[in-house]
């Protein structure tokens, strides 16, 4: 590679890194960092500084690299590299349970019993009744069961997980006899029939993409059969000429030949939103009073509980789950079990659940609260009063999101802004860069903040970082 006469005085401008690690060591804001994150940190800027000259950008000049700015840029990026990088941020997306923001938020008496369980010992695995050890699972077996109707229950790390194990033990080098219309993908690419090839379960498809017959599963059965397994499409529908059959014509098939059933319910509820003028999505509990043998869900989607794997079912069935060794490897630790266990107490009163758990309380507030915040965030950026600020209240629609309810549109409020100083992509950036961040989108040239999914102590976070903002000139 050639490099011009240019490049090669401003990459003898550059200071040595003993140099400036001579000049950090005079600052006072420095005297608490660590040795090798200020040592780290200079090597960085100094590397990309080099990168940047070889590269030919035009933002390196003679003035970008004098011991001052380079200076500048280590302090930043010494902030950077202390500076937590898992950070709480405003979603103002309008999706409630967002996979890229963490899903759902944990209810107050989650995050209370995780705080007391993670500051003291607990008794994860001791019986104290017996003075002996214990089982994790026994922390949360009887209150899902209790909920759920189920027999017995488990809990792993995620859903996929749960799936995994339940195939791995029931159906290893045996055949599962799945609907075509039913073998999703799920985020991240991961794919039912993936998940069943992992697990040495032999995918048997039956019917089509939008017709599947009682029938297609009777001539499938053979001596190798294992399991029908029923995969709710919770994160997409087929319309129009459609047939699928039931979960409980499917326990009915599967009775007389003595082959059990499994329903993979993606978001599995214990709430009918129904009720509500909402969609219908199946209720763990509706599944287990079918008589299905195994029932599997998220506990962090519809929930509104932490990340976890959630087996429910026949006990014979689940305590063979319970034995398989792979089981170690997906199990959960004691912040889940706390935060599951107190997510669960609030569903033996529906109604609490409903108005404690954030998830539940989201999808189903009523489109006047959610106007009241919109309104409330509307005065607070008009009293800013910049000329160049345009704000706007919309009617918008909210999404279920976290792969549920794929129909599902909750009509919402949301405030629209624009700055005619600025273009809307460098509002959006500003925002997303803010600390704490705004996270909305941009639509019809303006940034868009859906008021469902915007707590009512975030509204003052968003006026401030708008101020920031429109002083920062």
């Amino acid at each position: 590679m050639t490099i011009s006469e240019k490049q090669q005085k401003l990459l003898r401008m550059i200071p040595g890194v003993d140099r400036i690690l001579a000049l950090v060591d005079t600052d006072p804001d420095m005297e608490a960092i660590p040795r090798n994150v200020l040592t780290r940190s200079v090597r960085k800027v100094i590397d990309q500084t080099r990168e940047k000259i070889f590269k030919n950008d035009d933002k390196v000049t003679e003035k970008h690299i004098t011991i001052d700015q380079i200076l500048k840029q280590v302090h930043d990026q010494v902030q950077k590299s202390v500076s937590p990088k898992l950070v709480p941020l405003v979603n103002a997306t309008g999706i409630v349970v967002h996979t890229n923001l963490g899903r759902s938020i944990l209810s107050a008496d989650a995050l209370d019993n995780l705080l007391k369980i993670n500051s003291r010992y607990s008794n994860l695995e001791f019986d104290l009744e017996k003075g002996t050890r214990g089982s994790r699972y026994a922390v949360v077996e009887d209150i899902l069961c209790e909920i759920s109707g189920a027999q017995a229950a488990m809990v792993v790390n995620n859903n996929a997980s749960a799936v995994l194990l339940c195939l791995d033990t029931l159906a290893r080098q045996m055949e599962v006899v799945v609907s075509r219309g039913e073998l999703v993908e799920i985020g991240g690419s991961f794919r039912i029939p993936d998940v069943m090839a992992k697990s040495g379960a032999v995918l048997k498809e039956v019917g089509t993409t939008n017709r599947t017959h009682p029938r297609d599963y009777e001539n499938a059965v053979s001596e190798k059969t294992a399991l029908f397994l029923k995969v709710h499409t919770s994160n997409y529908s087929i319309v129009g000429f459609t047939a699928q059959v039931s979960l409980s014509q499917l326990v009915g098939l599967g009775k007389p030949h003595g082959i059990a059933v499994m329903e993979d319910l993606g978001s599995g509820t214990f709430i009918d939103f129904s009720r509500f003028g909402l969609e219908k999505e199946p209720t763990v509990q509706e599944s287990v009073a079918t008589g299905a043998d195994i029932v599997t869900f998220s506990g962090d989607k519809l929930l509104g509980g932490p990340q976890a794997g959630i087996i429910v079912g026949k006990k014979a069935l689940i305590d063979k789950i319970k034995k398989n060794p792979l089981n170690r490897a997906l199990r959960i630790d004691k912040m889940t079990l706390a935060a599951l266990e107190s997510t669960m107490r609030l569903y033996r009163q529906p109604e609490k659940a409903i108005h404690e758990i954030p998830t539940l309380n989201m999808i189903l507030m009523p489109l006047s609260q959610v106007h009241e915040k919109a309104l409330r965030l509307l005065k607070l950026l008009e009293n800013i009063k910049k000329p160049e600020l345009s704000v706007h209240l919309l009617d918008l629609i909210s999404k279920a999101g976290g792969g549920s309810l794929p129909s599902l549109q909750i009509p919402s409020k949301g405030i629209g802004v624009k700055i005619n100083t600025m273009t809307i992509n460098a509002v959006e950036r500003f925002m997303r860069n803010n600390s704490p961040p705004v996270i909305g989108r941009i639509e019809d040239d303006l940034f868009i903040m859906d008021l469902r999914t915007v707590q009512v102590d975030e509204l003052e976070i968003i006026e401030t970082a708008f101020k920031t903002l429109l002083n920062k000139g």
